[in-house]
């Protein structure tokens, strides 16, 4: 290792700034994250929050290299792998059990701890909102340095930025102009706490896993979460990014947006009783825990399939911020920590072989960036075509629960036909 030790700074605190900064810290390179909410105490990192299913060749990985799979599977079984598809009626058209799935879902709470637990305290900067990132000459070196600024904590200077600051990312402004455009959906998340003991009958319709309730392009979707819950997320289609607020549902408690949601044909007023059941219950106990929240309407959004920009010198972004894109195919968090580990060994490799001065640490690094850079964007294009095409099986017809049964079965009978080929080889292979 060289004596250089290079000034890194990495904006947001999510899953791919932790495991760079992971990555980072096992090789001695020193690094500071940037995070704009506050430090989470151990209770706010209990609480309920979405469930994220890690693949092998991805988020499994990335833990694997940071030495965190133990950690990881101590966390798992909150939720199980299991589907459930109904119709917009309500009737249960799909189950699977998850017996041949591979992608064991954590907590992201559970997560953010496990990544966490591992970094030295002082690495991570809480509270910190970046106004604005730029270029900027050195007056003592003369060489190109990127500025921070952070409004109340002052204007910060480093030789490398990674910007893993999410959907509306200030760091990408460095790289592209490119911003993301509304996808189409308008999301809608309200959770029951210890739904097995207040709602039995409830817990057992949706499963152990995940729900899905498909229907006229709009959907009730739920997942299984810490303290027993049940995570229940409307997805509604409309081509109006402003709809909440339109609406009026982004003024009142969810309660107060149950009769809107409910009762309108154009949203879920045809779906069957016990969905609109599902999603009462969500919404009274989600304005119990919470008596002055609003309801609070996400509007999705995604960059272009095929983003990518120019590489340009001292910043990159991973994550959402380099190729954010609706959820339909689970990929958002898997990208995210591939990035992170493919990003933190091009810096661990310039940091190991460049003479002593920032500008020699710059050239070298940019040759293994721009590398990186090329690789997330075609690994990206691809995940984001799959989740385009899930999000037209899912929401494109009146019956998007057929589509999607008729698409998980032909996806389990060719998982399952892998499986068998892969056992078939083994056998052939092992010696007598």
């Amino acid at each position: 290792m060289c004596a250089y030790k290079p000034r890194i700074a990495l904006v947001g605190g999510g899953p791919a700034s932790l495991t760079v900064g992971n990555l980072l810290h096992k090789h001695n390179i020193p690094f500071t994250i940037f995070e704009l909410r506050p430090q989470p105490t151990e209770e706010d990192l209990a609480k309920p929050v979405g469930m994220l299913d890690l693949h092998e060749e991805s988020g499994l990985a990335a833990l694997e290299a940071c030495g965190l799979s133990k950690e990881f599977h101590s966390h798992t079984g909150v939720c199980s792998e299991s589907q459930i598809i109904a119709n917009k009626e309500g009737d249960v058209i799909y189950t699977d059990d998850g017996g041949v799935a591979t992608r064991p879902e954590i907590s992201r709470n559970s997560l953010t701890k496990i990544l966490l637990d591992r970094l030295p305290p002082d690495s991570v900067k809480w509270e910190h909102k970046l106004i604005s990132a730029s270029r900027i000459t050195s007056s003592s070196s003369g060489d190109m340095e990127i500025e921070l600024d952070f409004d109340k904590h002052g204007k910060h200077t480093f030789d490398f930025v990674i910007g893993a600051d999410g959907t509306w990312s200030r760091v990408r402004n460095l790289l592209t102009d490119t911003k993301p455009s509304y996808a189409g959906w308008q999301l809608i998340t309200v959770t029951i706490r210890d739904v097995t003991v207040k709602y039995p009958e409830f817990a057992q319709y949706i499963g152990t896993g995940s729900f899905m309730c498909l229907g006229q392009r709009h959907g009730v979707l739920s997942q299984r979460g810490l303290q027993d819950s049940a995570r229940i997320y409307v997805c509604l289609t409309t081509a109006d990014e402003h709809f909440g607020d339109k609406l009026g549902l982004n003024n009142g408690t969810p309660a107060e947006a149950i009769n809107k949601l409910l009762n309108d044909n154009a949203l879920l007023g045809q779906f069957g009783p016990k969905v609109k059941d599902l999603v009462r219950i969500a919404c009274d106990e989600e304005t119990k825990d919470n008596p002055d929240a609003k309801l609070g309407i996400m509007p999705l959004y995604m960059l272009p399939i095929d983003h990518s920009w120019e590489h340009k010198t001292g910043a990159t972004v991973i994550g959402d911020a380099a190729h954010v894109m609706c959820p339909w195919a689970a990929e958002g968090v898997n990208l995210a920590m591939h990035d992170a580990l493919d990003l933190s060994q091009a810096i661990i490799k310039a940091s190991e072989t460049v003479p002593e001065d920032a500008a020699s640490f710059q050239r070298r690094l940019d040759v293994l960036v721009e590398e990186f850079e090329r690789a997330m964007a075609e690994r990206a294009k691809e995940k984001a075509e799959e989740t385009y095409n899930n999000g037209q099986v899912m929401f494109s017809s009146e019956d998007g629960a057929t589509a999607m049964a008729e698409w998980m079965t032909s996806m389990m009978a060719m998982v399952m036909a892998q499986q068998a080929e892969a056992g078939e080889a083994n056998v052939k292979v092992m010696p007598e």
